[in-house]
């Protein structure tokens, strides 16, 4: 029997298998085709390919054309909407010609009193993400390339806060890196989800953190308790097993776990995001052996983000301990005078006596030499000052 065509969508058309096949299971494919036109001829589609996108096993849009919108993608979106949505075209006529008022747009938590603590600011980052929704509408409205550095994926963070439109669990993970960049102690890494359901595959991710010895989770997601997790748990495994519990009450069969490592909290950093440095089969380990590769790369999470800090904090500690924040020491007082010789200029003043260490002391040595060899050659050709004594250094 031949296939009937149920809707064509832009450029896909999905296609209804009415026949039994392959012991009775019935197969819903989607392919490609070209747009149809009202008198029935198929004509080339104008949209890219690249524009398409496949999510446990159905075709979505990802808006590549930036802000604001342009019509191609807004018509596309509400002609998505009208097909899947139970009353079609009214539902649409509806919203888009209907008085909804002033939207009210969320504020970010982009700053924090020092007495709130680090749990109380992840809650606040939580709320605020609910409060952008989550996407339904099948057209995904900022691009997410994995393979982007850091500093460019902040980028589309900023458009999110600015657009405050609904997003998706990858888009959450980069707006949580944004929003708690700079939390001192804390890590951030990304833990993904690979489950199967009804012989379809679905996907999904969040953001871990740790700080202070506990562990929890930032994301996006249609179910409460497969998103946000509280600072509160002592290990990444019982993280984990809380995920894979709550994936079972879906009846959802975990395949695949993947953790990354910890992302650098500098917003101009040129790295990329580790996001699977560990993958875990789950039906090949047992629970104890499951529960002792997550402890042992948590335990290496905390390793390098310690490191991190470490790199970060040691450099300024050692210019401040430092008499001089040109490094290395040069001769010349010039661009080398820091707070440090301030400081001791004051105490000399104070005293009366000037320290020969200081930068302001080398200037005055510097000058008096300088005086005394032109008292001595008085009378004699004035020789050319020694241009290395006077090198700037920045």
């Amino acid at each position: 029997m031949s296939k009937q065509p149920l809707c064509d969508f832009g450029t896909l058309v999905r296609i209804s298998d009415s026949d039994e096949e392959e012991g009775g299971r019935r197969k819903r494919n989607m392919k490609r085709h070209g747009t149809h036109s009202s008198d029935g001829k198929s004509r080339p589609s104008t949209v890219s390919k690249d524009d398409q996108k496949e999510e446990n096993g159905v075709w979505f849009w990802v808006n590549k054309n930036g802000f604001p919108i342009d019509d191609m993608t807004w018509e596309r979106m509400w002609d998505h909407v009208a097909k899947i949505h139970p009353d079609g075209h009214k539902m649409v006529t509806s919203i888009r010609g209907g008085n909804h008022g002033q939207v009210t747009i969320p504020q970010p938590p982009t700053s924090f009193s020092p007495s709130v603590t680090i749990y109380e600011r992840l809650e606040k980052i939580q709320n605020y993400m609910n409060t952008l929704q989550y996407n339904h509408t099948g057209t995904q409205f900022f691009e997410i390339k994995k393979n982007r550095p850091l500093s460019g994926l902040l980028e589309v963070a900023k458009d999110m806060i600015r657009e405050s439109l609904p997003i998706k669990c990858l888009e959450a993970i980069i707006l949580g890196v944004f929003l708690t960049n700079g939390f001192m102690g804390m890590e951030r890494f990304a833990i993904s989800f690979k489950t199967q359901f009804n012989g379809n595959t679905h996907r999904h991710v969040v953001l871990g953190v740790y700080h202070a010895g506990r562990y929890g989770a930032l994301g996006m997601s249609r179910r409460d308790d497969l998103m946000y997790k509280p600072l509160i748990f002592k290990s990444l495994s019982e993280l984990v097993l809380d995920y894979e519990r709550a994936y079972k009450k879906y009846w959802h069969d975990v395949k695949k776990i993947k953790i990354g490592l910890p992302i650098s909290h500098d917003p101009h950093s040129y790295e990329f995001i580790n996001w699977k440095s560990l993958t875990l089969t789950r039906n090949r380990l047992t629970q104890q052996e499951l529960i002792k590769e997550i402890d042992t790369h948590a335990k290496e999470i905390r390793t390098k983000g310690k490191l991190c800090w470490s790199f970060r904090t040691g450099p300024l500690l050692f210019l401040r301990k430092s008499r001089s924040w040109s490094v290395p020491q040069t001769s010349s007082p010039r661009k080398s005078h820091s707070f440090i010789d301030v400081n001791r200029t004051r105490a000399s003043k104070s005293t009366g006596v000037q320290s020969p260490q200081s930068s302001y002391g080398q200037a005055i040595k510097l000058y008096q030499g300088a005086t005394a060899k032109e008292v001595m050659s008085a009378g004699k050709k004035k020789e050319q000052p020694d241009i290395s004594e006077y090198q700037i250094r920045i």
